[in-house]
C-alpha cells in the first residue's frame, strides 16, 4: 500500500461514521447559543429599552452591532477552525457568551450597551452554527454529515420557541436583569462543559503540505465565477428572509388581520423552517443541494410575490405562509452542502466565513434599510421587494448549478 494511499485511509478512519456525543454537544449548545444570544432579545426589548431610557431604533442597534461584529470576525474563526478545530475556541466563546450576557444585565446607558454587544458578537462568532458545522466537518464521514447537521439544525430550530416564551416568563417573574442573570448562568452550566468536554479529539485531519497544495481556499474560491453566484445568492435571501422575519407581523396587519391571528401566522415559520429542513435532506438523496436550493428558494419568491394579492384572507395568507416557510431553514443546510460539494472539506471553515460574512451583514441591515422603504414607499412594495430577491437568488443558484465544479481537494492528512 502506498504511503498516500496509508495516510488517506488514517485521515478517513480519524472521520469515521458520527461522533454522536459530539452531534448531541451541538445540538444542545448551538439551541442555548441561539436562544439567549438572539432570540431572548426579542423579549428583553421593550422592558430594557424603557429602564434605560432609549427608543427602541437605538436598542435594536445593539443586536444589529452584535451580527455586523461577528459577520466581520467569519473568516479569521474560519482559518482558526481549519487550523486547530473547535475545541478551544467554542469553549473560550462559551465562557465569553456566559460573561456577556451577566454584564448585559448590568448596563445602565446605551454606549454600555453596545459594547456588551460586541462582546456578545464575538461571542456569536465562536459558538453558533459555522463553527458547529466546522467541527462536523472534521470530526464526521462525508457520507454521514447531512444527517449530522440535520440533526444539530433541527433541534436548535427550535430555539425561537423554547427561549422566548422562557425568557417572557422569567421576565415577568424577576424582571429583566434578573432573568439575564438565569440566562448566563444557563449557558454556564450547559455549554461551557460541554464544549470542554465533548469536543476534545475533534481537531481537523490535517492538511495538505504547502508543497502539495497548489490553491488556498481563499484563493481557489474568490477565482471561482460559481463563487460569487453563491454569495450573490444567498446575500439576496439572507436579506429577503431577515425583512421578513422582522416586517412580516405588521404587514399581515396591515392586511386587516389581528395581532394575535398575525402572530400566529407568523409563527408558521418556525415550524414549517424544520419540515423543510428534512424535505431537503430527503430530497439530497436524489438531487444535488444547489439545484433543490434553487427551486425552493424560487417557490419562497412566487408565495411572497402572491401574499399581498392573497394575504387578506387568513387562508390565503396561510397558504403563502406555508409555502414560504418550508424555505425559511434551508440556507443552513444548503450553505456548508454547496461548500463541500463544490470545493472539498480542505479549507471548509474559510470558505464558510468568506461566504458568511456578506450573508451576515446582509442580514443585520437589511431589516433596518426595509424598514426605511417602508416608510417611504409602503409595506407592500416591501413585500414585492422580498419576493424580488428571492427569485433572483433561486435564478442565481440555478447558473451556479450549471457551471462547472473547480476540482474539490480534500484533508488527507
Amino acid at each position: 500500500m502506498s504511503a498516500d494511499a496509508s495516510t488517506t485511509r488514517q485521515s478517513v478512519a480519524g472521520r469515521g461514521g458520527i461522533r454522536r456525543e459530539v452531534v448531541a454537544a451541538l445540538a444542545i449548545t448551538t439551541t442555548i447559543g441561539y436562544g439567549v444570544l438572539y432570540y431572548a432579545f426579542s423579549a428583553l426589548l421593550e422592558p430594557m429599552r424603557a429602564e434605560l431610557h432609549i427608543s427602541t431604533t437605538t436598542a435594536t442597534g445593539a443586536l444589529t452591532t452584535s451580527a455586523l461584529t461577528a459577520a466581520v470576525l467569519s473568516i479569521p474563526v474560519g482559518r482558526w477552525l481549519d487550523r486547530y478545530g473547535g475545541h478551544a475556541l467554542m469553549t473560550a466563546g462559551s465562557i465569553l457568551a456566559a460573561v456577556s450576557v451577566l454584564l448585559w444585565s448590568r448596563t445602565d446607558s446605551a454606549a454600555q450597551l453596545y459594547a456588551v454587544f460586541v462582546a456578545i458578537g464575538l461571542a456569536s462568532a465562536m459558538v453558533l452554527y459555522p463553527p458547529a458545522f466546522a467541527v462536523i466537518v472534521a470530526t464526521t464521514a462525508p457520507e454521514k454529515r447531512t444527517t449530522a447537521l440535520l440533526s444539530i439544525t433541527l433541534v436548535a430550530g427550535f430555539a425561537s420557541s423554547i427561549f422566548i416564551p422562557l425568557t417572557g416568563q422569567l421576565i415577568h417573574a424577576y424582571g429583566w436583569r434578573h432573568t439575564l442573570v438565569i440566562l448566563a448562568c444557563i449557558i454556564a452550566v450547559a455549554t461551557i462543559p460541554l464544549h470542554a468536554f465533548a469536543l476534545r479529539h475533534t481537531r481537523p485531519a490535517a492538511a495538505p503540505s504547502e508543497t502539495s497544495r497548489p490553491r488556498q481556499p481563499a484563493g481557489r474560491v474568490l477565482r471561482d465565477p460559481g463563487f460569487w453566484l453563491l454569495a450573490t445568492a444567498f446575500v439576496l435571501h439572507t436579506g429577503a428572509l431577515a425583512v421578513i422575519g422582522v416586517h412580516l407581523v405588521t404587514y399581515l396587519t396591515r392586511l386587516g388581520h389581528k395581532p394575535t391571528v398575525a402572530a400566529t401566522l407568523a409563527g408558521l415559520l418556525g415550524l414549517l423552517s424544520v419540515t423543510g429542513r428534512i424535505t431537503v435532506t430527503i430530497l439530497r438523496r436524489r438531487l444535488p443541494m444547489t439545484a433543490i436550493s434553487a427551486v425552493i428558494i424560487t417557490l419562497q419568491g412566487t408565495a411572497l410575490a402572491l401574499l399581498p394579492a392573497a394575504g387578506h384572507s387568513t387562508l390565503g395568507a396561510a397558504a403563502c405562509l406555508t409555502v414560504f416557510g418550508l424555505g425559511f431553514g434551508v440556507a443552513s443546510i444548503a450553505k456548508p452542502a454547496i461548500i463541500l460539494d463544490r470545493y472539498g472539506d480542505h479549507g471548509y471553515a474559510t470558505i464558510a466565513g468568506i461566504l458568511g460574512t456578506p450573508t451576515s451583514i446582509a442580514g443585520a441591515t437589511a431589516p433596518l434599510a426595509a424598514a426605511a422603504l417602508a416608510t417611504v414607499f409602503g409595506y407592500t412594495p416591501l413585500i414585492l421587494t422580498a419576493a424580488g430577491g428571492c427569485l433572483l437568488s433561486g435564478a442565481a443558484l440555478v447558473v451556479t448549478h450549471r457551471l462547472l465544479h473547480p476540482a474539490p481537494m480534500t484533508m488527507t492528512g
